[in-house]
């Protein structure tokens, strides 16, 4: 998916597991209402994405058919094409794609800044020092390890880190862990860190 406004500046939006599903859609538009080129991988490969209620089978498919190496290859790929053509390139990704866009930050110049949400792998790759500006936001609540450590160890590696009240997925207003006060709160710093970093 891409959207194209002539825009000196680029968000490469990542998906979650799930595929480019409503959300996403949404994301790709907001940014593009606000004038930024968006540029949206379909790193599953596949027509329709996975509806919310088969999180398993598409984290399993995520893993199985495509893997994090793959899909930072991918993006990487793409980077290198949109730095013949933008003076800015931010990579915005969700939960898996949060962790792919953690994983791009490591090389020098890949990007002007990436923005990561809930991208509970990232705690996988903590000897990871970004080389670019990095925001960080998290949920207050995951099922499978504790956010507190985990952001006070990502605060040691030079990132704007933030855990906001909610769950996985809470700045998704199509999930049932939405929550409207931290979704707000979250565009805030986004949009503080865009402006801060074009």
């Amino acid at each position: 998916m891409e959207i194209i406004n002539n825009s000196p500046s680029v968000i490469i939006v990542l998906h979650e597991i799930y595929g480019i599903n409503h959300h996403i859609q949404k994301v790709c538009e907001k940014f593009s209402l606000k004038g930024y080129d968006i540029i949206c991988p379909n790193l599953i490969n596949l027509r329709k994405p996975f509806n919310y209620n088969f999180q398993e089978e598409a984290y399993k498919y995520f893993m199985r058919n495509v893997g994090f190496d793959s899909a930072v290859h991918q993006v990487k790929q793409i980077v290198k094409k949109a730095k013949q053509q933008y003076d800015h390139i931010y990579l915005l990704g969700y939960s898996i794609g949060a962790t792919i866009a953690w994983l791009c930050s490591v090389e020098e110049n890949v990007c002007d800044g990436i923005i990561a949400y809930y991208g509970s792998r990232i705690r996988d790759y903590l000897d990871i020092m970004p080389k670019c500006p990095a925001l960080l936001i998290f949920a207050e609540k995951e099922k499978s390890f504790n956010v507190q450590q985990l952001v006070i160890s990502l605060k040691k590696l030079n990132s704007d880190v933030y855990m906001l009240n909610g769950k996985h997925g809470f700045s998704d207003p199509f999930c049932e862990n939405y929550n409207e006060k931290s979704f707000e709160e979250a565009e805030t710093l986004v949009d503080n860190f865009l402006e801060k970093n074009c």
